[in-house]
């Protein structure tokens, strides 16, 4: 019987790609030309996607088949990449590890069918109820959450240090000698499947922020700003501030995004970063390094972190027992949104 790599072999594409077209992936951009000829293939390979199939696989690592479930929809991606970055590291490491993305699941679109239970394992990307994805796989052990650790004693997950993140962003405006400072961020929810009702749960990058300004004794309520987490919000929310008046002399935004949109408003009302404001962000998207000024950010390794949870469920399926949770470091980037500074001197 074919397997997908063979149609893969033969249609000079990836087994990512294959899997994405034959599954309609929707997020996936390929000419139509090329779609065609991956169908065509498939049809003379006799190749069947899994939810066909009734023979059982071989035990190898090309045969395994996996499901991705996201947080964010489709457009969340096109406004904030991070969990674009993730998703691409997961797909990347899928593809040099020869493991086919059987499911993508956006879950704000959906409920997934009942094909899951067929697959090897699922990775999940976001804060997303956990019952909710035993309920669609109930195999816990062959499950894998990326920035989010529901329950390291049954899960397997990766997050990144946002406390360490956060603490680094306060210490560096701390340093320049800032002591009004702001916070930009977003209210963080547990989600579940077709937009019902959401759990709201504490952000860690907001709660680092308010005990260290409350240890300080510096802490203003009306210096922290919240919306979604979007540039669009990141630009209101300031803008609002700026008309109200009686600003902090830096801000502290939650992501990079957020930050873009902040640093918009500031320039359109004359307000000069960094003389009258510092900026600083967590992510290191792209994009930060190419800004006016370039921005000050700490960097998550989205990428890595997709990479790892792919081998992390490999060692799932291969007889792995005992759940782990990696912490991924970070790392600040300094740049000219705060100032220049001695530390980059160095």
């Amino acid at each position: 019987m074919s397997t997908i790599t063979d149609v893969a072999k033969k249609a000079n594409v990836s087994i990512s790609t294959v899997s994405r077209v034959l599954n309609n992936d929707e997020t996936i951009t390929v000419m139509n030309e090329t779609r065609e000829r991956i169908i065509q293939i498939a049809e003379e390979l006799k190749y069947s996607t899994p939810k066909k199939k009734t023979t059982k696989r071989k035990d190898t690592t090309n045969n395994y088949q996996i499901g991705v479930i996201m947080y964010g929809s489709k457009e969340d991606e096109n406004s904030d990449p991070f969990f674009l970055a993730i998703r691409e590291g997961v797909e990347k490491q899928c593809e040099e590890s020869g493991i086919a993305i059987s499911e993508l699941i956006r879950l704000r679109n959906s409920t997934p069918s009942s094909t899951l239970h067929e697959l090897d394992g699922i990775i999940v990307i976001g804060k997303i109820d956990p019952k909710e994805i035993e309920a669609v796989y109930p195999k816990s052990n062959h499950i894998v959450y990326i920035n989010d650790s529901p329950n390291p004693k049954y899960y397997d997950s990766i997050i990144s240090d946002l406390h360490m993140a956060a603490s680094e962003v306060l210490h560096h405006l701390s340093s320049l000698g800032h002591e009004k400072i702001g916070f930009l961020g977003g209210y963080e929810y547990v989600q579940r499947f077709n937009n019902n009702k959401k759990k709201y749960v504490q952000e860690t990058r907001r709660e680092i922020y308010e005990k260290w300004m409350k240890e300080k004794k510096l802490y203003y309520p009306d210096y922290v700003f919240l919306g979604d987490w979007t540039t669009v919000s990141g630009y209101s929310q300031i803008m609002a501030a700026i008309k109200k008046g009686n600003l902090p002399t830096a801000i502290f935004a939650a992501s990079d995004p957020m930050a873009i949109g902040a640093l918009r408003a500031l320039n359109e009302c004359g307000i000069r970063v960094p003389d009258d404001m510092a900026v600083a962000s967590i992510d290191d998207i792209d994009i930060a390094g190419f800004l006016n000024p370039p921005l000050t950010t700490v960097k998550i390794y989205t990428e890595q972190m997709g990479r790892t949870a792919v081998n992390m469920l490999l060692e799932r399926i291969h007889g792995r027992e005992v759940p782990v949770k990696i912490v991924f470091p970070t790392s600040l980037i300094i740049r000219e949104s705060c100032g220049y500074v001695l530390e980059k001197m160095q």
